[in-house]
């Protein structure tokens, strides 16, 4: 439930929470680079592009409970963290797919969802709010595949923990995609009902 707090505690840039959110931002480009080096003739770093994907997910972790215990949730925090998310997932399709790795449709239905709440985020910016907070079942789908993104990249091999890794993979990759629509779904209701309650307001 702590993912749930969102009151800004702090005006500070420089906090260790920020500071781990810019890291995994700045890990995003690296991290394409590595999973797509092969396709363009360079050699195979799997093995550092899952290090690296393993990083952003501990950081992702570090800097929300972090910042909720130090008491540095800050706004520039609650830009960067989401942000982060959809960066390394969208990365993440980019290059998996195109080492066709993930099928093109499961790629399609997780852009589809972030095309979606991209229009949310439109009609809320339109009538003059900004992103609403990040949920608790958002942080859990995003959980979910950032620990299955990993996994499916460990299991392109052979051998028996390969296939294990496959397997897991898969496990949590269609447990993060549905809990990953289902907080899109809620989002969308949430923005819903703070334009609805504007309505009357506005006459």
């Amino acid at each position: 439930m702590e993912v749930q707090e969102t009151r800004v505690q702090t005006d500070r840039v420089l906090t260790i929470p920020n500071l781990l959110s810019m890291a995994r931002l700045v890990g995003v480009p690296i991290f394409l680079w590595l999973v797509l080096w092969p396709v363009f003739g360079g050699p195979k770093n799997d093995g550092w592009a899952i290090v690296v994907l393993m990083l952003s997910g501990v950081s992702d972790y570090l800097d929300g409970k972090l910042a909720r215990r130090w008491g540095q949730i800050s706004r520039l925090g609650q830009l960067l963290d989401p942000a982060a998310d959809r960066l390394y997932i969208v990365s993440t399709l980019v290059g998996l797919t195109w080492r066709e790795i993930l099928p093109w449709w499961l790629t399609a239905l997780l852009v589809a969802r972030e095309a979606f709440v991209g229009v949310v985020l439109l009609r809320l910016n339109r009538a003059g709010y900004g992103p609403l907070n990040v949920s608790f079942l958002g942080k859990a789908a995003t959980f979910n595949l950032m620990y299955a993104f990993p996994l499916l990249l460990l299991g392109v091999g052979e051998g028996w923990v390969h296939r294990v890794a496959g397997v897991v993979s898969w496990a949590f990759i269609w447990w993060g995609t549905t809990l990953y629509w289902w907080a899109g779904a809620l989002y969308a209701v949430q923005a819903r009902q703070i334009l609805q309650a504007e309505r009357p307001a506005a006459v």
